[in-house]
């Protein structure tokens, strides 16, 4: 199954400030994950708890 492709009108910080802001811890999750993924990490390497790039 190919990937599917990341959206170019969002990069890891808007992702991270969009985190810092929700109120669902969830949420918060994933969009640090995808941060992660356009940080370069792979998504599997993102989807682990406790991953994150500075």
């Amino acid at each position: 199954m190919p990937a599917i492709p990341l959206r170019r009108d969002y990069d890891a910080s808007s992702l991270r400030t969009l985190a810092c802001q929700s109120k669902d811890v969830r949420q918060s999750r994933r969009l640090l994950a995808l941060a992660a993924v356009y940080d370069g990490l792979s998504r599997s390497e993102a989807a682990r708890p406790g991953t994150s790039v500075q």
